[in-house]
């Protein structure tokens, strides 16, 4: 059986200490109350404070839980009711539109999949829940860029890779997409990120009218384009996609939109 590690395991129970006993606590207190030399204490408290997870008053010397728990906190709530909110919306477009839908938010330099809703039909499908997508290419990426100031700074500090023929890379013309998705309030993606395949998205919003995440189909071009002209998609389906994003960010409390 493998060996827990000693250290994470202090530090997990220094984070509870202090989550759970008075508001700040000193040096000391936390060595004595978790059986710990003065040095092994100070040097976790050191390394969790260079992560933010715990915070030193200057003018008492005493520790308390740091923003960065907060945060993580925050986004582990928000993610998940934004799950729930979502699960009824996503797959009523599923049906509606008869192709898989995916639900992303921002993490890190990309769009985290947090929820999959297969084709409706008997095709064979692969789960994508986890799987990461990039931001200056994807219909969901280029939703959050243009929508959510955090996810804009990341996807122009990225490596913005051509994956196909029709990946915007310049710096300048992604810039005009994002004011392109949000005057028309969705963004697409025609064979730039896989030859084939289009996607489109739109943006959920909080009760604070905040972006919290985007929910899009994805399927074969000749299913999602009209075949009348190329490249431009079924406004029926765009219709859809826009519709469930509203849905979600009602049930958030964003109101409307």
């Amino acid at each position: 059986m493998a060996r827990n590690i000693q250290s994470l395991e202090r530090a997990a129970a220094m984070l509870r200490l202090l989550a759970g006993g008075e508001r700040r606590l000193g040096l000391s207190d936390i060595a004595s109350s978790l059986d710990l030399a003065k040095g092994t204490a100070h040097g976790i408290l050191r390394t969790l404070q260079a992560e933010g997870f715990v915070e030193q008053d200057e003018a008492s010397g005493r520790y308390q839980l740091g923003a960065e728990l907060l945060r993580l906190g925050t986004t582990y709530l928000d993610v998940h009711e934004l799950r729930a909110r979502a699960l009824v919306w996503t797959d009523d477009l599923a049906r509606s539109s008869g192709e898989s839908v995916h639900l992303g938010v921002l993490h890190q330099q990309g769009v985290l999949i947090v929820h999959h809703v297969f084709r409706p039909d008997d095709s064979r499908q692969v789960l994508e829940i986890g799987a990461m997508q990039p931001l200056h290419c994807t219909a969901l990426g280029k939703v959050l860029s243009a929508y959510d100031p955090v996810a804009h700074s990341e996807a122009l500090e990225s490596d913005r890779k051509a994956f196909t023929d029709r990946t915007v890379c310049e710096l300048t013309e992604f810039e005009q997409i994002l004011d392109v998705t949000r005057a028309r309030g969705y963004a697409a993606d025609v064979e730039e990120t896989w030859e084939g395949v289009a996607s489109i998205a739109a943006p959920i919003h909080d009760r604070r009218r905040m972006p919290v995440g985007a929910v899009g189909i994805t399927g074969a071009v000749e299913r999602l384009c009209r075949p009348d002209e190329e490249g431009a998609l079924r406004p029926e389906l765009i219709a859809a996609v826009r519709d469930c994003a509203r849905a979600v960010s009602r049930d958030l409390g964003a109101g409307r939109f």
